[in-house]
């Protein structure tokens, strides 16, 4: 359990994701592996004409789009290592050294799990798409990696990368994101970097002290922590608190909050990974 993994596609994220997962492979002093995988849908299977057309038609028709079928297969996998070799001189010259890459065919969440017993973070790019005149959907690729898998997902936003000054972590005072508050204690990811505790909800004792426990417990270990305690919910006072910070990360564990455990596996129509402007660190 070793290496950053980025998953990248050679969409508008693609860069960022590099960028992301160079700087956390640094931080993290592990080897990075670049990944790019040939999904089927990249791979057109043929389609059956058998009944619609004559027997001789019918068998000219295949033949052609076999070899129309190999032909795009050899495409996709020339565009595929190139990628590979592009993203390798980008992560390169951001001051990686121990570095590999792997094109793999099938499907993106299958390949991640086999690589997952070698993974100590993922690192995958956003992708939107409009269905209606106001409903953004994030993409299905990043919310199956996240219920999938049990090592920690970093999600980059498609903004050039800009190396993080702090970062907020997500808090509610669950089992959870207790063990969050942990795990951020112990990795060297996120070290020498200010930390924002952020919960939303009523202000009460039990919340205020909740939140000074996580504070103290950063700070024991040497973090300038600080916390914010915001009314209203989560979806509306997270996001515009992270965007605040100017380049930040939003740190979150991925089950056991109430609230936002809805926002990452619940309705596709307000989650926080969707409305957060910066990239999202995802915990287990």
């Amino acid at each position: 359990m070793n290496k950053v993994y980025a998953c990248i596609d050679g969409f508008a994220s693609t860069a960022a994701v590099i960028d992301w997962a160079a700087w956390s492979a640094r931080r993290l002093d592990a080897p990075l592996e670049l990944l790019h995988v040939l999904e089927r849908t990249e791979r057109p299977l043929m389609t059956d004409y058998s009944g619609a057309i004559g027997l001789g038609a019918h068998e000219a028709l295949l033949d052609d789009l076999s070899a129309l079928d190999a032909k795009r297969g050899k495409l996709a996998q020339e565009a595929g290592r190139q990628l590979l070799a592009d993203a390798r001189l980008r992560a390169a010259a951001a001051g990686v050294e121990r570095l590999d890459v792997r094109l793999r065919h099938g499907e993106l969440v299958d390949t991640v799990l086999e690589m997952e017993p070698d993974a100590r973070l993922f690192v995958l790019g956003e992708h939107y798409h409009a269905s209606g005149t106001s409903k953004i959907h994030l993409d299905h690729h990043v919310e199956r990696v996240i219920r999938s898998v049990k090592r920690p997902v970093l999600v980059s936003t498609g903004m050039p990368f800009e190396e993080p000054r702090l970062f907020v972590i997500a808090y509610d005072g669950s089992p959870t994101a207790r063990k969050t508050i942990e795990t951020v204690a112990r990795s060297p990811m996120l070290k020498g970097l200010p930390v924002v505790l952020a919960m939303a909800g009523a202000d009460t004792s039990l919340a205020r002290q909740q939140l000074e426990e996580a504070r103290l417990a950063l700070a024991a270990v040497g973090f300038d922590a600080a916390s914010e305690l915001l009314p209203g919910e989560p979806e509306e006072v997270l996001p515009a608190l992270v965007k605040a910070q100017g380049a930040s990360l939003l740190v979150m564990g991925a089950y056991g909050h109430a609230r936002i455990r809805q926002l990452i596996v619940g309705s596709t129509t307000t989650t926080l990974l969707r409305l957060s402007e910066v990239p999202v660190l995802i915990l287990r």
